[in-house]
């Protein structure tokens, strides 16, 4: 008798190892090898079964320049803000992961969506975590389009596409991919085994049947999608549904898009009936309460396609242990260590014995460097207890020499600040534009020195 197959996964990475160990030969992360029992052939064969490979071409070695190019088709799902975040629309045939926390609106968009959807396409709802009399009662509550779309109330991951293959859909949900399970695999639903295996095979299925699929992901408390990491690998587009529990507004943004741009950022706000698309975030995300006082500044973010603007809040108070604290909401830690060293070296001002805290008001989380010279000034403002002008904008790169870099679609940002009221942008010099802007004082500063003679 041959020995059964065991190997270990790693869940950061989707690394592969024979044997157990503490830490991940290629990412490092400790204790995060999983035990995998591979499908045998037998079980592969007959789990294939279903979906079939009768009538598929064998691959063909051919010249890139050789193969003809036409233009993916985009189909609109009737909520805009959706649709920006994938590109324009969903591509046929197309395998996207949902991940975002419990609880953050996962389903509830997803069902707002297919009820859209089955208007002028067939459509399936496959649960696994609720009854379909739940579904039916939430859809109900919050007046979805539901009268021509089906739900399915199944685990079996055969049993699913069995019923799929007569039904025929364009479009299936799967809610979510951690309940799903094979059963010709010796493990739990949720293990590394399960999900793995299960996500590949939706997958073949969906591109060898044209069927668009959205697989939805529990979020781990590290914000990383349960499971193994190589899911992330095996989809299409992942896109993560964020937001504070305590805020009525969620943000969408793509990580990874095979077909669009990564980084887009869909906003929506939470309502009694269903996710309402924010056409104009900047209005949500300046609250307006905090502005002309000590250490708060607003700055414009480039997310995907469009300028954002948000509020940037710095709070500097003398640190009463011997490890000053460096909090950051929204921003990444070593970005804020980073950008305090700098202030320090190049203008005298240390916060070496002084805690300091930053948020990113409405819970965007920034990702790019245009908001460093915001979070310098904001922590300066609550240092120095002098408050900004309330109409003032701030953006642009800092370089560890105390430099004043340029950011991409500058004068966008400044007319997007402009529509909003604002009347005087600090900004890098290389940003600033060609022709004056009516109503807007322009300040082009290259030292970090400039934008602080300029601010304050």
């Amino acid at each position: 008798m041959s020995k059964k197959s065991l190997i270990f996964v790693c869940t950061q990475c989707g690394a592969e190892s024979p044997q157990w160990n503490g830490r991940c030969n290629s990412c490092g992360e400790w204790n995060a090898l999983k035990e995998f029992h591979p499908t045998p052939k037998s079980t592969r064969g007959q789990t294939a079964g279903p979906i079939g490979y009768a009538g598929v071409e064998a691959s063909q070695i051919q010249v890139l320049s050789d193969i003809a190019l036409q233009e993916l088709p985009r189909i609109q799902t009737g909520i805009s803000e959706f649709d920006r975040v994938f590109g324009g629309g969903l591509v046929q045939g197309s395998v996207s992961l949902i991940g975002g926390d419990p609880g953050i609106g996962k389903s509830s968009l997803l069902l707002q969506m297919m009820g859209e959807l089955s208007r002028f396409s067939k459509t399936l709802y496959v649960t696994g975590e609720e009854s379909a009399a739940q579904v039916a009662l939430r859809a109900k509550r919050m007046g979805f389009n539901t009268e021509p779309l089906h739900v399915l109330t199944e685990v079996n991951v055969e049993e699913i596409l069995q019923k799929a293959l007569v039904f025929e859909p364009q479009f299936m949900v799967i809610d979510s991919i951690q309940t799903m399970q094979l059963l010709g695999l010796p493990s739990a639903a949720g293990s590394v085994t399960q999900v793995r295996e299960c996500a590949a095979y939706l997958t073949r299925f969906a591109k060898q049947r044209g069927v668009t699929l959205l697989l939805v992901g529990h979020v781990t408390k590290s914000g990383e999608v349960a499971g193994p990491k190589v899911l992330e690998h095996i989809v299409d587009a992942v896109v993560y549904l964020e937001g504070e529990q305590s805020s009525r507004y969620r943000t969408l943004r793509a990580l990874k898009n095979r077909f669009g741009p990564v980084n887009e950022l869909g906003v929506f706000a939470m309502t009694d009936t269903g996710m309402k698309e924010v056409k104009n975030p900047s209005a949500i995300f300046l609250n307006g309460t905090s502005l002309g006082k000590p250490g708060s500044l607003v700055t414009v973010l480039w997310e995907g396609s469009r300028p954002i603007l948000i509020e940037l809040q710095g709070l500097v108070d003398q640190a009463l242990g011997g490890n000053p604290r460096r909090v950051c909401l929204g921003l990444e830690a070593n970005r804020l260590n980073m950008l305090l060293a700098v202030q320090s070296r190049h203008l005298g001002i240390a916060t070496y014995d002084q805690d300091v805290y930053l948020n990113i008001v409405g819970g965007v989380k920034v990702t790019e460097t245009s908001a460093d010279l915001a979070v310098i000034l904001a922590v300066i403002s609550s240092l120095k207890s002098k408050a900004l002008s309330e109409k003032l904008i701030v953006f642009g790169e800092v370089g560890l020499s105390g430099e004043i870099r340029p950011v991409r679609s500058g004068l966008e940002r400044v007319i997007e600040a402009q529509k909003h009221g604002y009347t005087k942008a600090i900004v890098p010099k290389a940003n600033l534009p060609k022709h004056a802007l009516k109503g807007m004082e322009l300040v082009g500063v290259e030292q970090l020195s400039e934008a602080l003679e300029a601010a304050f």
